[in-house]
C-alpha cells in the first residue's frame, strides 16, 4: 500500500555534502543569510535592496567608485525542472523514511534535494495521464481548462506556457523528454528554443522511451553549450524521465528486491541520472531554482489496477514535489499537500513574475489551509465507453464522482478501503459545492482546437471531414469503471500479448471482450489494427476494417483508430478511402509527420497530385529542414507537372544531405527539362548506380555530352546504363542521336 512519512529526510550522502561545499562558495550578503530560512520571496528582494543601500553608504563614506548597476539589472536565476513519469512517492527514500520492510529504496540524490528544499510528499496530480498532467504543470491550469484530457491530443497554441513566459523574459529554453506521449507533435514544445525528442524513444528494445542516462547526456550537452553561448542570460531546462513507466526493465545494477523490485529499480536508475544532472547544473549556475515532481503514480495492483489512468485512487494520484531555492525557500515539509497545477505559479512567484488567471497557487507563498484539489480521468470514456471519473479533495476528504460515488477520509484511511458515502451527508454536500464551483469555470476541448491555418489547409485538400467533434458524454447510463476492472485487465493482457508478438493470443483476448461489449472502442481499435496489419487474408482485413469503422463512428476523436483505418485501406490499395482516413488523423493531430506523409501519398496514388503537393507543402511549413519530406514533395510535384517546384525541393534536400544525397540523377533530368543544361550536367555526372533514376540519368547525360561534342564521355554514359539494364541497348539503337555510339 502507498504510505507516506512526511517527516523523513536523508542528509548523509555525498551529494548533500558536495552541495554544502558549493553553497559556501556563492557570495551572499549578511542580510540574505539572516533571512535565508524565512522562505518568503518578498524578503529576498527586501534583502537585496537593503544590501544595495548598505553598499552605497559604504562607497560614499570611503570615496570608492562602486558599480552597483548589477543590482538594478540583476540576472534572473536559472531554472531546472525535473519531472519523472509514473513516480509513486514511496519510490523515494525520503518519503518512506527507512520503514521499508523487506524492500529498500536507493534514491540518495533525490533525498538530498528534498532535505534541502520545500518538500510535498503527497501532492496531487490533476490526472493520472502523462500529457495532460505535464500540460497542467506547464500552464498552471486544470485539464478541463487547458483542454488536453488524454495522451495523443494536442496542446492549443492559444495557451501560454511557462517556457513561453520565461523565454519572453530572456531565458534560453531547452527541453529533453524521454517518452512518446510528450513528443513535440503534441504541442508542449511551445516556448522551447530546443525541444529534444529526436532519439525516437527507443533504447534496448523498449519502444516508447529513452533511458535516463541518454536523456541526461543530451541535456548536459545542451547545458554546456548554452553556458558557453551567453553567460549573461539565464536558462530554463526541463528534463523528463520516463523509465518508471511500464514495462519495468531497470539496469541490473539498480534492480531492487521484493515483488515490485523492477519498478523501484527504475526509480533508482533515474535517481542516479538526476545526481549527475544536478552536479553539473549546480556547477554551471551561481543561482539555481530547482523543481522536482512526478507526473502521476502507479497502482501496482492496488484496487485491482495494474498501472494507471483508469482510477483516481491515491496510488496513482499522489505525487512528490520538491522546490529547492537556496537562500529563498525554507527547507521543510509543505503545510498543504499542493498540486502539480501549482508548479507554474510557484516558479513565476519565485522569479517575481506575474501569472494571472491560473488555477494553481504558489507553493511557497502564504496561503489559506486547507487547499482544494480537483482530479479527473476521461480515459474510461475515451477508450472504453465507460463513465469518466472526477474527484475533489479538501482537508483530507476525497469525493470520487462515479455512477457509484465514493468518499474517503485520507487522513485516517490512506489506502481508501472504507467508503463513507453513506455516513457523511453534510461533508458530501460541501464537496459537491466545491466541485460545481470548479466546473463552472470556462473549459476547453483540445480535440476540436485546430488552428485556422490547419483548417484552411485541410479544406484546400478537398476534405471537410464530419468526424472531427467528440461525442458528448451521456449524463447517465454509463458503466462504472469499478464494475469493469476485470475487462480492463483482460484488455491489458491482450496488449501485453500483442507487444510480445503473441498475436493469436492477443486477438483471442480482444474477441473475449467484444463478446461482452461489442462496442468497446479500445477492443475494436486494437483488434481491428491487428487484423489489418501484416495480414494478407482478405476476409480478416475486411473484418478489421469493419471494426475500425465502427470504432471511429463511436469515438471520432480517436486519432489512432483513424490511423489504423488509413493503413488498412493502404494495405488493399484503396487510396481514396485511405486519404479520407489520413485527413482525419491530421485534423486531430496537425503536427503528426507520418499522417501528412500518408495523406499526401494516398492523394497522389488516388490521382490527385495537386492535393498531394498541398499536403507536402503544409508538412514542409512544419518541418522545412526535413530532407526526406523535401524529396517526397519533389516527386509529388513532378507528378503534378510542377517541374520548377520539384527542382527547388531537390536542391534543398541536396543541400541538407550533402554527399548522402541519393537523387542527383533525378535533379539533373529535371534541370535539363528546364533548359538548364550546364547545371544538369553537374548533377547527372554525380548520379550513382544505387539511385532509382540512374539509368535514365545516364541516357540524358549521353545526349548532353553528344551535343557538346564529347563523344567518348557520351559512350561511357551509355555503357554505364547498359551495365545496370541490358534492355537499354535495344532502346538506344532506335535513338537517332545515340545509336551510332554503340558501334
Amino acid at each position: 500500500m502507498l504510505t507516506i512519512d512526511s517527516s523523513a529526510t536523508s542528509r548523509h550522502d555525498p551529494w548533500y555534502e558536495d552541495f554544502e561545499l558549493r553553497m559556501s562558495d556563492i557570495p551572499r550578503s549578511a542580510v540574505q543569510q539572516k533571512f535565508r530560512l524565512l522562505g518568503i520571496r518578498q524578503v529576498r528582494w527586501i534583502a537585496v535592496g537593503m544590501f544595495a543601500v548598505s553598499l552605497c553608504v559604504t562607497a560614499a563614506a570611503s570615496g570608492a567608485d562602486t558599480d552597483n548597476a548589477h543590482l538594478s539589472q540583476k540576472r534572473l536565476p536559472d531554472v531546472l525542472l525535473i519531472t519523472v513519469d509514473t513516480l509513486r512517492p514511496d519510490g523515494l527514500g525520503w518519503v518512506v523514511a527507512g520503514d521499508l520492510g523487506s524492500e529498500s529504496r536507493n534514491t540518495p540524490n533525490i533525498d538530498a534535494l528534498a532535505a534541502l528544499g520545500r518538500r510535498f510528499p503527497a501532492a496531487f496530480a490533476p490526472t493520472p495521464i502523462t500529457l495532460p498532467s505535464h500540460t497542467s504543470m506547464m500552464t498552471g491550469l486544470l485539464p478541463r481548462r487547458h483542454g488536453v484530457r488524454d495522451n495523443g491530443q494536442v496542446v492549443s497554441l492559444r495557451l501560454s506556457t511557462l517556457a513561453e513566459q520565461l523565454r519572453g523574459k530572456g531565458y534560453r529554453t531547452g527541453a529533453f523528454v524521454s517518452g512518446y506521449p510528450l513528443a513535440a507533435e503534441f504541442g508542449l514544445d511551445q516556448g522551447f528554443a530546443t525541444y529534444d525528442d529526436s532519439a525516437g524513444f527507443r533504447a534496448e528494445g523498449i519502444i516508447g522511451e529513452r533511458r535516463a542516462v541518454e536523456t541526461t547526456t543530451a541535456a548536459l550537452d545542451w547545458l554546456a553549450g548554452t553556458e558557453q553561448g551567453s553567460a549573461d542570460s539565464p536558462w530554463f531546462l526541463w528534463i523528463h524521465y520516463f523509465d518508471p513507466h511500464d514495462p519495468y526493465e531497470p539496469p541490473a545494477e539498480h534492480r531492487q528486491p521484493g515483488k515490485h523490485g523492477a519498478y523501484y529499480g527504475e526509480v533508482a536508475s533515474v535517481d542516479a541520472a538526476i545526481g549527475r544532472l544536478l552536479k553539473q547544473a549546480r556547477f554551471l549556475s551561481s543561482e539555481l531554482l530547482t523543481v522536482f515532481a512526478g507526473d502521476h503514480g502507479e497502482s501496482l495492483g492496488e484496487h485491482g489496477e495494474s498501472t494507471h489512468g483508469f482510477f483516481l485512487y491515491q496510488s496513482t494520484m499522489a505525487v512528490p514535489i520538491i522546490v529547492h531555492f537556496p537562500g529563498v525557500v525554507e527547507p521543510g515539509v509543505g503545510k498543504v499537500p499542493g498540486t502539480l497545477v501549482d508548479l507554474t505559479p510557484t516558479v513565476l512567484d519565485l522569479l517575481d513574475l506575474e501569472g494571472d488567471g491560473l488555477d494553481g497557487k504558489s507553493l511557497v507563498a502564504e496561503m489559506p489551509s486547507p487547499r482544494i484539489a480537483y482530479l479527473e480521468t476521461r480515459r474510461p470514456w475515451y477508450s472504453y465507453g465507460w463513465s469518466p471519473l472526477r474527484a475533489v479533495v479538501e482537508d483530507g476528504w476525497k469525493l470520487i464522482v462515479a455512477p457509484r460515488p465514493e468518499l474517503y477520509d485520507l487522513n485516517k484511511d490512506p489506502q481508501e478501503s472504507v467508503n463513507k458515502i453513506e455516513t457523511e451527508g453534510s461533508r458530501i454536500q460541501r464537496l459537491k459545492v466545491l466541485l460545481e464551483e470548479i466546473e463552472s469555470r470556462p473549459s476547453a476541448d483540445s480535440v476540436t482546437s485546430l488552428d485556422a491555418e490547419t483548417t484552411a489547409r485541410l479544406e484546400s485538400l478537398g476534405y471537410v471531414g464530419a468526424g472531427s467533434s467528440p461525442v458528448s458524454i451521456p449524463a447517465q447510463g454509463l458503466a462504472d469503471p469499478k464494475d469493469r476492472i476485470a475487462l480492463w485487465n483482460r484488455l491489458g493482457q491482450a496488449v501485453a500479448a500483442q507487444e510480445a508478438g503473441q498475436l493469436t493470443t492477443a486477438l483471442k483476448a480482444f474477441d473475449e471482450v467484444l463478446a461482452v461489449e461489442p462496442s468497446n472502442p479500445f477492443a475494436l481499435s486494437r483488434s481491428g489494427a491487428l487484423l489489418t496489419s501484416g495480414i494478407r487474408d482478405p476476409k480478416k482485413i475486411r473484418l478489421g476494417i469493419n471494426r475500425l469503422e465502427k470504432c471511429v463512428r463511436i469515438t471520432p476523436s480517436d486519432a489512432e483508430a483513424w490511423r489504423a483505418l488509413a493503413e488498412a485501406h493502404v494495405a488493399i490499395s484503396d487510396w481514396p478511402e485511405a486519404a479520407d482516413a489520413w485527413q482525419e488523423v491530421v485534423r486531430l493531430q496537425p503536427r503528426r509527420r507520418e499522417a501528412w506523409i500518408g495523406l499526401a501519398n494516398a492523394l497522389g496514388l488516388a490521382g490527385r497530385p495537386d492535393r498531394a503537393v498541398n499536403a507536402f507543402d503544409r508538412l514542409l511549413e512544419l518541418s522545412p529542414d526535413d530532407s526526406e519530406v523535401r524529396i517526397r514533395s519533389a516527386f509529388a510535384k513532378v507528378a503534378a507537372k510542377d517541374i520548377a517546384g520539384a527542382v527547388k525541393d531537390f536542391e534543398v534536400a541536396a543541400r541538407l544531405n550533402g554527399e548522402e544525397f541519393q537523387h542527383a540523377g533525378a535533379l539533373g533530368i529535371l534541370l535539363q527539362q528546364l533548359g538548364k543544361d550546364s547545371e544538369a550536367l553537374i548533377w547527372l555526372r554525380r548520379s550513382l548506380p544505387s539511385e532509382g533514376d540512374y539509368v535514365a540519368a545516364r541516357i540524358v547525360l549521353a545526349r548532353l555530352e553528344v551535343q557538346a561534342g564529347r563523344i567518348e564521355a557520351a559512350r561511357q554514359a551509355l555503357v554505364d546504363a547498359i551495365a545496370i539494364d541490358v534492355t537499354v541497348r535495344d532502346k538506344v539503337r532506335q535513338d537517332a542521336t545515340l545509336a551510332d555510339l554503340l558501334h
